[in-house]
């Protein structure tokens, strides 16, 4: 089921809604106006990250034994 992401026109509140179809009518969650306009979402995506295995490895410029260890 997607999820939609809206912003009031009236009260500019932000809320997500699950719409099953693009004639559903959506109003405000909080002032229940119908000026209501879609967002752009963002969406993650779980998974690894990208980074190579060798760079990620090693020591570090600020001299860490291992990188991520800076200030420890």
């Amino acid at each position: 089921m997607p999820i939609f992401e809206y912003r009031c026109r009236e009260c500019g509140a932000r809320f997500e809604k699950y719409q099953l179809n693009d004639s559903a009518r959506i109003v405000c969650a909080r002032c229940a106006s119908a000026k209501v306009e879609k967002l752009l979402s963002v969406f993650a995506v779980v998974g690894s990250p990208s980074v190579e295995p060798s760079a990620a490895q090693g020591p570090c410029e600020c001299g860490a034994p291992r990188r991520g260890m800076c200030r420890e």
